[in-house]
């Protein structure tokens, strides 16, 4: 797995690259480039890549109010699953959101990923609110790491 490179977003190659990921995973919620450049600013976005071969993305919105929430999300795309990716990307993103000072941790999972509900469950993660987006039925959860000190 040393060939696994992650990048920060910077550059309108890497927004296209995160956009393709979140859109490709995300069908509920697809983003435009524009959408993607706002993000850039308010969050911590990354590319990952094994070789030269897109493989994931990651999110980081900072810690927020006075919980000191942050949310991580890990994504990668299906033909690249089940290879310990996720594992290394979630760890990067955990440790990124514990560097901007985050004390809770959540993550938001498309209800029918149910991979990715697993994969959230096994890492920690317990379901604290359901919601839907407005004009879309799909579900979402959001999920918080029920032990901060967890990894």
């Amino acid at each position: 797995m040393t060939d696994l490179r992650i990048e920060n977003v910077r550059g309108e190659a890497l927004v296209e690259d995160w956009r393709h990921v979140h859109n490709l995973i995300i069908p509920a919620d697809p983003l435009s480039l524009d959408d993607v450049r706002e993000r850039v600013g308010r969050n911590h976005l990354e590319v990952a890549y094994l070789g030269d071969t897109l493989v994931g993305c990651t999110t980081v919105r900072p810690p927020a109010n006075e919980t000191a929430t942050a949310t991580v999300i890990a994504r990668v795309l299906p033909g690249h699953r089940r290879q310990g990716l996720g594992e290394l990307l979630y760890r990067h993103g955990l440790e990124r959101a514990r560097e901007l000072g985050a004390a809770v941790v959540e993550t938001v999972v498309l209800a029918s990923n149910t991979e990715g509900v697993r994969f959230a469950e096994q890492h920690g993660f317990v379901e604290v609110e359901r919601y839907t987006l407005p004009d879309d039925p799909a579900l979402w959860f959001t999920m918080r790491l029920a032990d901060t000190g967890a990894a």
